[in-house]
């Protein structure tokens, strides 16, 4: 628990180390936050922005209320997680398929343990937005998933 009390640093903490260490997300690159990088990378998933170089970087919000008679305080939350696909043509079905295949993984995790793994803790898939585009580097599908949940702090 931060000084802050919230619980949106360790879950997308959680998040990035579920990402980082599944074997179906081997070819894909990981970043939690926004990330400076010369990487190569084609396929991303990103914790805690949704990918937009150009956009506000919100990476999560959350409102915090009193649970109880005692000192005890929910926090719901919403993180943004972008699961990003380019590739080097202009089909937009494949990079929308793969953007898909990469945020799957996300839901496969929240479906297998909504606590993560951490105490007081639910969390699952709130709402999903799809941003597709067409550049002169190829399509690009970015599938924006809501990670919302609750805890107590």
């Amino acid at each position: 628990m931060t000084a802050m009390n919230s619980r949106v640093p360790e879950v997308i903490e959680a998040l990035a180390a579920l990402a980082r260490t599944d074997p179906e997300l081997a070819d894909v690159a990981v970043a939690d936050g926004p990330e400076v990088t010369e990487s190569a990378a084609q396929d991303w998933l990103i914790i805690g922005f949704d990918g937009d170089p150009s956009g506000d970087f919100e990476a999560a919000q959350s409102v915090i209320e009193a649970a109880g008679l005692g000192t005890s305080q929910e926090e719901q939350f919403q993180i943004t997680v972008a699961a990003i696909a380019n590739r080097g043509d202009t089909d937009i079905v494949a990079a929308r398929t793969r953007a898909y295949e990469i945020g799957e993984r996300v839901t496969a995790w929240l479906r297998e343990s909504p606590s993560l793994g951490l105490d007081g803790l639910e969390a699952g898939i709130g709402g999903t937005r799809l941003v597709q585009d067409q550049t002169v580097q190829g399509a690009q599908a970015r599938v924006l998933l809501t990670v919302a949940g609750r805890g107590f702090i």
